[in-house]
């Protein structure tokens, strides 16, 4: 049977419950136990697909095509599982669905109502995630903050939970903080001994405390938190701030979370192999090499934005025994001064995805300037369509070649919408997305980088490469070296002369991993560094390997 984790997170938000979670989760697989994580997030939407990326940060795509929650990201990228729609619920599904059974008259007149109605709604998704999994283990991250009104119906589901499966079936892991008061010279745990005293209030005894704090937590403030608490002392787990967000496993491993938890769910004590994991975090904090890559974006100012972007280029950096420094450049601020100004000096160029015209002639300099300048460049998603208007306008000629998403009549759409969305009105769920095939041409860059013919990448947009001008990209010397299997639908470019200069369709950056880094990133960084090596830029094509 299926054992079950329940994180949850007290004092202030952002305080590294998905951190937690996912470490906990690497953590359980270095033991050969099978792991799952499921998020649970209070927000009335009914996924993140239409939320602005300055208020939610990215929208992360699984393999099945599901928008989630960018903390899905973290659970793959440190568990190296896929999820899937199933393990992403938010307040706006479940209503959503209890609603329909209602309407189709499911509940036989009844009255419908958070209890029981909504709870039982939560927790049958929660077993629906085992049961469609069969984990061992499934951690289940609880949205926002204890106190939370939104996050009510959730936390009275998993109360009721541990009844339901069993309590020796069930763990409650509560993520605080311990505040250091600077004017005082210690630390605080009056703000964790109200956040879970709230969480007794409606039912939940925590069985592990883990205490995010900056420094160590002395044996005293442990042993004060286990009295007023009432959790055993070697269940209060100091989590204490790391340079590195893959440092954090090692940091739990050692305090002895995995082992606690097997314990208190009366699992076996398995030997721990996480050697990998030690090593790549070795890696990470010993580089021979120091590259700037400039990410030309719309939502820079806030860098969750484009997390798995940025994380992906740090999976990238590990294999190369790399350092990275990014420069964030504001596709705007292209559109009214010279791409010289913002991006002299950088070793490469990221023009990552994005929606909407603000900032897009900023993101076509930025790619100009990394074309003319023999700078290894990368796009991605609405970068690539951007790369295919820039070279329309400056290379065949189109000067008002554009994308129809962005001038609707434009006399050259050398992008152009999806045939499939035609007639779509919903804007939430309805691209093309998750995972689809990719056939790359046998001579091109990128299958030397994949070493394979036939790829699968996942997916997140409604326009593409208008076939109209295929001919006419082919005529002037752009490479297409990805297609759909059947050839209609342009899934990659790239330019032969150039150091590296190659473009997605796809979101590469949704299945790297720190222990598997995606090719495309992987051979943009040791472009990179013959670039950042080099006294001027090389002119010659970059082997790599």
């Amino acid at each position: 049977m299926t054992k079950f984790v329940f994180v949850t997170g007290g004092v202030v938000s952002s305080i590294g419950k998905g951190i937690v979670a996912a470490s906990l989760g690497r953590l359980l697989k270095s033991r050969n136990y099978s792991v799952s994580i499921l998020k649970l997030d209070p927000y009335i939407n009914v996924d993140p697909g239409t939320m602005s990326p300055f208020q939610h940060g990215e929208v992360f795509v699984t393999q099945d095509g599901a928008e989630t929650d960018l903390d899905l990201g973290h659970y793959e990228r440190f568990t190296d599982t896929s999820m899937s729609r199933l393990n992403s619920v938010t307040t706006g599904s479940i209503y959503q669905a209890v609603i329909n059974k209602e309407r189709r008259g499911d509940y036989n007149g009844g009255t419908v109502q958070v209890i029981p109605h909504i709870t039982n709604e939560i927790k049958e998704r929660i077993l629906g995630v085992a049961d469609y999994t069969q984990a061992d283990v499934l951690i289940t991250e609880i949205g926002g903050t204890v106190g939370d009104i939104e996050s009510l119906p959730f936390l009275e589901a998993i109360r009721q939970f541990r009844k339901q499966v069993g309590r020796e079936n069930v763990l409650y892991m509560h993520v605080t903080l311990i505040p250091w008061i600077a004017s005082a010279g210690e630390m605080k745990t009056k703000p964790t001994q109200h956040s879970v005293k709230e969480l007794r209030s409606i039912g939940i005894q925590p069985d592990i405390l883990i205490c995010r704090c900056d420094r160590s937590l002395p044996q005293g403030i442990k042993e004060k938190l286990s009295s007023f608490c009432d959790v055993p002392v070697e269940c209060v787990i100091p989590a204490i701030d790391a340079k590195s967000i893959y440092e954090v496993p090692l940091i739990l491993e050692q305090e002895g979370l995995a082992f606690q938890a097997l314990s208190l769910l009366n699992m076996k004590q398995r030997q721990a192999d996480i050697s990998e994991w030690r090593n790549l975090v070795k890696k990470l904090y010993s580089p021979k090499h120091r590259v700037e890559i400039a990410i030309v974006g719309k939502y820079v100012s806030l860098s969750d934005a484009y997390l798995s972007v940025v994380e992906s280029l740090r999976h990238a950096a590990i294999a190369t025994h790399s350092e990275i420094h990014i420069r964030w450049v504001n596709s705007e601020d292209l559109e009214v001064e010279p791409a010289q100004i913002h991006l002299k000096g950088v070793d490469a160029v990221v023009v990552p995805g994005g929606f909407g015209i603000r900032g897009v002639d900023g993101k076509v300099a930025a790619i100009k300037y990394a074309r003319e300048q023999k700078i290894p460049f990368l796009g991605l998603c609405l970068g690539m369509q951007c790369a295919v208007i820039e070279w329309a306008r400056n290379i065949v000629g189109l000067k008002d070649a554009h994308s129809a998403e962005f001038e609707p009549l434009t006399t050259n759409p050398v992008i152009n919408l999806l045939p499939e969305q035609q007639d779509v009105v919903d804007l939430g769920g309805t691209m093309r997305l998750g995972i689809y095939p990719c056939r790359l041409n046998a001579n091109s860059l990128a299958a030397r980088l994949y070493q394979q013919k036939e790829i699968n990448e996942r997916h997140r947009h409604r326009y593409e490469f208008n076939n109209a001008y295929r001919n006419l990209f082919l005529d002037s010397g752009y490479v297409i070296s990805g297609t759909s299997p059947d050839g209609r639908l342009v899934e990659m470019v790239e330019l032969p002369e150039h150091p590296f200069f190659i473009a997605s369709q796809f979101h590469p950056e949704f299945i790297s991993r720190p222990n598997a880094p995606h090719p495309l990133f992987k051979g943009l960084m040791e472009a990179a560094i013959i670039c950042s090596q080099t006294s001027s830029v090389p002119q010659t094509p970059v082997q790599v390997s």
